[in-house]
């Protein structure tokens, strides 16, 4: 990573609530390409979240504990903050001595970005100004919230106009929370009502529809040149698994992530 730092774009893509096994099944089953073709190995990797909610997690993640993997071991990573004792700090790990990586970032001559989705980032009171407050530059409105059956669309096309107006000498970080994953998602699957509520197979729809997407947004950083891209969820939720519904819970569904992460190259 002390090689990426300032050569490359960064995009942070956070997937609101996106759970595991159902990332995992439409990644293996070919209904995700766009993001499937992109992970290494063309799959998911499972990771625990730092997180059971949108707010702790994020905060956790930009200070530099992005999600865990599943696997036992000490696990080095990619970004940490300087403090005496840390054992999951590597020779690679882009080190950082201010509070967060966006601040660190935008030390090092970086112009920070956020795009919000779900409510923690819509800046209408205090508590969801917080996230935003730590980059340079922040976007929310309605069109990218939870109630929008468009929402990442309205993302994307934000995004584009920001990569557009942007110098092409200036290296970015971009961070967009998709809120699309959270609920309510029913209005993704075709058919579904308000009634019929949400469900693993409307969430599966809400990830389809992302991927639909997905591909204008890596377009985009494409062709200002390289980009590492962090893919991941910070949680997951419950659809009446063990009688729990939602996330904020200590369970498997809610804890268990999909974690990658992956270099976009400029066109040839």
């Amino acid at each position: 990573m002390n090689a990426v730092v300032g050569r490359d774009d960064i995009l942070f893509l956070t997937l609101d609530t996106l759970r595991y096994d159902v990332a995992a099944d439409l990644a293996a089953s070919g209904r995700t390409p766009h993001l499937t073709r992109c992970l290494p190995g063309g799959a998911w990797e499972e990771r625990h979240a730092p997180g059971s909610f949108t707010y702790a997690s994020h905060q956790a993640m930009f200070a530099g504990f992005l999600p865990t993997p599943a696997a036992p071991g000490r696990h080095p990573r990619l970004f940490a903050a300087d403090f005496a004792g840390s054992e999951t700090t590597a020779e690679r790990t882009f080190v950082f001595d201010t509070p967060d990586l966006v601040s660190a970032l935008a030390g090092r001559g970086y112009r920070t970005v956020c795009l919000g989705g779900v409510g923690f980032f819509n800046k209408r009171g205090a508590l969801g100004r917080v996230l935003p407050g730590l980059f340079q530059e922040s976007h929310w409105e309605p069109e990218f919230g939870v109630a929008s059956p468009t929402s990442f669309e309205a993302q994307v096309a934000r995004a584009e106009r920001i990569v557009t107006e942007l110098p092409a000498d200036r290296r970015l970080f971009l961070f967009v929370n998709v809120a699309a994953l959270h609920q309510p998602n029913w209005f993704h699957l075709p058919g579904a009502t308000r009634e019929d509520g949400d469900s693993p197979r409307t969430h599966a729809a809400a990830l389809e529809y992302v991927d639909r997407h997905v591909e204008r947004l890596f377009a985009a950083l494409r062709a200002r040149g390289r980009c590492f891209v962090i893919a991941c969820s910070d949680h997951g939720t419950a659809y009446g698994e063990d009688g729990h519904t939602g996330h904020r819970i200590g369970h498997r569904t809610v804890w268990t992530v999909p974690y990658g992460h992956f270099f976009l190259e400029p066109p040839a």
